[in-house]
């Protein structure tokens, strides 16, 4: 799986992989569809690292850093496959956490 390029989800968010390197870093921005803030959405920076595997199908994870409009980080969790027609497909998992203003509070950080 080459996770260079552009990946668009259901919703209408993409992210752009620059660069895959030997060791299977990469970085790129996540522009999201989505946001519960009332600030204008920006492309957001993020970092992962994919497990180069033989097969094609490797499981990778990135962060994204949501700091230009949101108190909030996100991780990702995945894995490419191929799909019926040829294409390879991404299918990831999230956890978002949310800045709050006290430890009482913790419970509702993190969907």
């Amino acid at each position: 799986c080459n996770l260079t390029g552009w990946w668009e989800n259901d919703l209408g968010s993409k992210m752009q992989v620059l660069k895959v390197d030997n060791d299977g870093n990469f970085s790129g921005e996540y522009h999201t569809a989505v946001s519960s803030t009332k600030k204008p959405i920006q492309p957001s920076p993020l970092t992962g690292s994919q497990h180069l595997d033989e097969d094609g199908q490797c499981t990778f994870g990135f962060t994204v850093n949501w700091k230009k409009f949101s108190d909030s980080t996100a991780v990702f969790v995945g894995q490419c496959f191929n799909g019926d027609d040829g294409k390879e497909v991404l299918h990831t998992s999230w956890l978002l956490r949310e800045k709050v203003g006290s430890q009482p509070d913790d419970w509702k950080a993190t969907r």
